[in-house]
């Protein structure tokens, strides 16, 4: 299949799940996840009209997106992989959204950072639902603490992320994230990847980072 057959089938199955369970498809956002993708599959997927990626590193992302974005305004660049502190200057200059906040140096020096370049980024706080050792994000019982110190530090913190284990049934771990969310105030929730978006759909999703089920398999 092409990358437009690809889109349109992730769309209708976003908008009849959404549909399904009393949502509205438009409130479940697309992140296409272009990590590792050649121009020319991002110049097919914005030749389909879609304007919302997702990338894991910065520099990657600089080298993407540095000649294509003065063509498209109205793109939308998140950062869904961990971020460094020696990063930190080039992702609030590129991104618009950062989903992996999840420690207090790295909030401090983001919220220093955007004060610099007179921003205010909408963030999220990646949640280690897992509490997996290998794994980024602050641990559940962490969050509310986090969460205010985040806020303190004048970040706008919109929503949770997270990355389920493998070996577990994600749907569990997106409610635990509904709940989570829930419990702190907070509306957006960036979970559900290619083999699991549908799970997280009907326990609230508003983003979804899909990349294979988009561009196909890397090589």
């Amino acid at each position: 299949m092409t990358i437009k057959e690809n889109l349109n089938s992730i769309q209708k199955i976003i908008d009849d799940t959404a549909k399904k369970f009393g949502r509205v498809g438009k409130d479940v956002h697309l992140v296409a996840v272009s990590k590792k993708q050649p121009v020319e599959a991002l110049k097919a997927m914005l030749s389909c009209g879609h304007r919302l990626y997702g990338e894991n590193r910065v520099q990657e992302a600089i080298e993407h997106w540095k000649e294509l974005r003065p063509h498209y305004p109205d793109l939308k660049l998140h950062l869904i992989g961990p971020l460094q502190t020696n990063k930190i200057k080039e992702a609030v200059a590129l991104f618009d959204v950062i989903e992996t906040i999840d420690r207090p140096k790295l909030a401090s020096a983001l919220a220093h950072e955007m004060k610099k370049q007179d921003k205010n980024l909408p963030c999220f706080i990646q949640v280690n639902t897992g509490e997996e050792d290998q794994k980024a994000g602050i641990h559940p019982q962490a969050l509310p603490e986090f969460l205010k110190f985040c806020q303190s530090e004048g970040l706008n913190i919109v929503g949770l992320m997270c990355i389920p284990p493998v070996a577990e049934p994600p749907a569990l771990h997106f409610a635990f994230l509904q709940k989570l969310a829930k419990e702190n105030g907070l509306k957006e929730l960036s979970m559900g990847m290619s083999s699991d978006f549908e799970k997280a759909i009907p326990l609230g999703a508003t983003y979804i980072r899909v990349g294979t089920a988009l561009f196909g398999a890397r090589d």
